[in-house]
Order: structure tokens, then C-alpha cells, then sequence
């Protein structure tokens, strides 16, 4: 009996030789039947479990080495080596839960040890436990500074917490060690935007050049902003490298508020024909050619425009100015009256439908309007009122003749 305990004894060490032999020279799978054999021949050997663990990790299969990360901890509870990469595979396997246990014990058992502390960090993290995670990214910044995870780490637990201008600092420290974390600055954008601090994602956008799309989207802040001439130049470069619908229309409006009409119509006209339901360009398109002066196109875009939305009134008035413009007063003067039965009340809108009821020698109507827009207007339009005064003597001399 006591020959086969010896023989079984020498049989372990032999395999667990060979296992250890296997993983120094990266031959995982010749290590994971050697630690198999071993346990065969002693399933209490810990020791086994654990290097069968680690040639699973080795082979990314997870699920295999979770299981022998386990029974290894069974056999040798508060195994920190175990603890620790059980708790990475774990977390590797987006199971932040029951890594969190492993991770608090391996950080209880070497507390100026930076890696359990930050892998502790990363499960409090995922696990919606920001404040603790908040703690625990400190205490792992200050024992490696250096460490890019660790700082971003920090920066997204402040972001759950709502402390972005906190989280600033860190996202810009984890971009400087680590070029790859550069583009979470714009994830910090993003989240200025969210918090309408418009002008602190402008300023990130700005040290993209060369991404369009932060390019593009620093372009539009800049015209949600109302500073238009400085967006021009972006959305320009953006429409440039991207001639997509989103940087087309942009650089429209963008050319519309710096008032440069002749770069923005063409762009307009194929934002319109690209989305012909899009109410906001059609009016923008409209406008365009209005202030340029092309009533009867300006007016076919404000009809289209009113199709979209007819219960809208602005559309309905814009179209019976351009309608007025071009002479076509009776189409005009319906224009107005629809703007009316869509809700405006506008003194302006009154004014204009007395003088086209007067052009068309509605005498009794065109008396009515211009009354009512000096109800209306009380001393604000001063001129207008004038002429609607004047007017009124005049009809009323007619009114009295018949």
C-alpha cells in the first residue's frame, strides 16, 4: 500500500514537472493534459488546479478556467494568485459580480498592490457601484499613476456620478499615457453637449482636425452657438471630406446666417430634392430665395412647405408675401386668410391683407382690415398706421357715395 502512495506521489510530481515545463514554453495544450494527469493521480493537489487554471486562461477558454480557478479557491480558500486572475477571467467573461468578492479579498490581502486594487476599481465600476469605484481608482492612481486604465477608469466612475468637469482632468491624463484612449475625449464632448456646455465640447472638437465628424459637429455647435462665420470654415472642410446629407445641410444654414445666399441655394436645392418631406429645409430653401429675391420659386418652396405642415401658419404667410411680391393678389390674399384660420393674428398680417382687398376693390373688406390692424398695432408701426388711417377716410368717403 505504501508502495503505490509513493509510486502515485511520484507519478504527480513527474506531471506537475512536465505542466510546469509546458507553460514556460507556451505549449498550453501539452500543459493542460499533464495538470489533468496530475489531478488524476491527486484531485486535492491545489496546486494542480491552479496551473490547470492558468494554461486554461492562457487558452482563452474561460468557462474551463473559472471552474479550476474555483476548485482551486475550494481547496486553498484566500489564494491570492487565484483570487486575482480568477477574478480577471471572470471579469473577462463580463461577470463583474462574482469577481467583486475575489477582488475585495486579493485587495484586503495586499493593499499596496496596484492590480487587485484596480480590477477591484473596474467591478465596483460595472457593477453600478461608482462611488466605491471612485475610492477604490484613487487609492489605484496613487499606488501607479502611470496606469491609462486606471485614469480612465476614474473618469467614466465620475461621469456616473455626474461630476463631468471632475472627470475632465483624468480623461485628459489617460489620453496623454495612452493614444488609444485619445478618442474618449469625445465621448467627453459628447457628454458637454448633453449637459449644454456647448462651448467645452467646441473646444475638444478643436483638437480633432483631422476627424470630419468631430470637424462636422464642432461646425454645427458653432452655428447652434450663433458663430457663424467660424463655422463656415469647418463645415466646409467636413462637407469637403464627407459630402454626405448631415454636412450638406449644415453648411447650407451655415452659408445662410453668414448671408453668403449664392453658396448656400445650390447646396439647398439638392438638400430639398435629397429629403423632400424635410419641413425645415423647405423654409430654410425658401427664405434663401426669397432674400435673394426670387419671389416665384420662394413661393413654390413656402407652398410646398405649407403641404407638409397645413395647419402651420408661417408657411401659409410667407406664401402670401411671395404671392404679393409676384403680383398674384387674389392667390395672396388666400394665402393669408389660411394663415389666419391656422392661428396668426399678426398685426402685419393685417396690414397686408388691407391693402391687397383694397388693391382688388373690396372697398367694406379692405376698411375692415385695415381697422383691425390698427386695433392691433397701437403706436407700433407707426408709418403703417399712417397709411392705414389715410386709407380708412378714403374707403369710408366711398363706403358713404353709394
Amino acid at each position: 500500500m505504501w508502495a503505490v502512495a509513493a509510486f502515485l506521489l511520484f507519478l504527480q510530481a513527474d506531471y506537475t514537472t512536465e505542466g510546469m515545463k509546458a507553460l514556460d514554453e507556451g505549449k498550453y495544450e501539452a500543459a493542460v493534459q499533464a495538470f489533468r494527469k496530475a489531478i488524476e493521480a491527486d484531485s486535492k493537489d491545489y496546486f494542480a488546479h491552479f496551473n490547470l487554471a492558468m494554461a486554461y486562461t492562457l487558452l482563452q477558454r474561460d468557462p474551463e478556467a473559472v471552474t479550476e480557478y474555483r476548485k482551486t479557491l475550494e481547496l486553498k480558500p484566500g489564494l491570492y494568485e487565484a483570487e486575482l486572475n480568477g477574478g480577471i477571467v471572470l471579469l473577462r467573461q463580463k461577470n463583474p459580480a462574482d469577481a467583486l468578492p475575489l477582488f475585495e479579498d486579493a485587495a484586503g490581502q495586499k493593499p499596496q498592490e496596484f492590480r487587485p486594487r484596480y480590477y477591484l476599481a473596474e467591478s465596483q465600476l460595472q457593477t453600478g457601484d461608482y462611488a466605491k469605484a471612485e475610492e477604490s481608482y484613487k487609492l489605484a492612481i496613487a499606488l501607479d499613476a502611470k496606469s491609462a486604465g486606471a485614469q480612465l477608469g476614474m473618469a467614466q466612475a465620475l461621469v456616473q456620478q455626474g461630476r463631468i468637469a471632475g472627470a475632465d482632468a483624468y480623461f485628459r491624463q489617460a489620453a496623454q499615457l495612452e493614444p488609444k484612449f485619445r478618442d474618449y475625449l469625445l465621448e467627453l464632448a459628447g457628454l458637454y453637449e448633453k449637459a449644454a456646455q456647448n462651448r467645452e465640447a467646441i473646444e475638444i472638437y478643436r483638437e480633432f482636425p483631422d476627424n470630419t465628424a468631430a470637424q462636422a459637429r464642432m461646425g454645427e455647435l458653432l452655428l447652434e452657438s450663433k458663430q457663424f462665420e467660424d463655422a463656415v470654415p469647418r463645415l466646409e472642410e467636413a462637407f469637403g471630406k464627407d459630402p454626405n446629407p448631415v454636412n450638406r445641410s449644415a453648411l447650407a444654414a451655415a452659408y445662410v446666417f453668414t448671408r453668403k445666399l449664392d453658396r448656400a441655394l445650390p447646396l439647398l436645392e439638392q438638400s430639398v430634392a435629397a429629403e423632400p418631406g424635410n419641413y425645415d429645409l423647405r423654409m430654410m430653401y425658401a427664405r434663401a430665395l426669397r432674400d435673394q429675391r426670387q419671389f416665384p420659386p420662394a413661393a413654390r418652396q413656402f407652398y410646398a412647405a405649407a403641404k407638409l405642415r397645413p395647419v402651420e401658419a408661417k408657411p401659409w404667410t410667407e406664401l402670401g408675401g411671395m404671392l404679393y411680391m409676384a403680383g398674384d393678389l387674389p392667390q395672396a390674399l388666400t394665402a393669408f386668410e389660411q394663415a389666419a384660420k391656422n392661428g396668426e393674428s399678426a398685426a402685419g398680417n393685417w396690414f397686408l391683407r388691407a391693402i391687397i382687398l383694397d388693391k382688388l376693390r373690396q372697398t367694406k373688406p379692405a376698411k375692415a382690415a385695415y381697422e383691425q390692424f390698427l386695433a392691433m398695432s397701437q403706436g407700433k408701426n407707426p408709418n403703417q398706421e399712417f397709411q392705414a388711417r389715410q386709407r380708412v377716410r378714403i374707403l369710408q368717403r366711398e363706403i358713404d357715395k353709394r
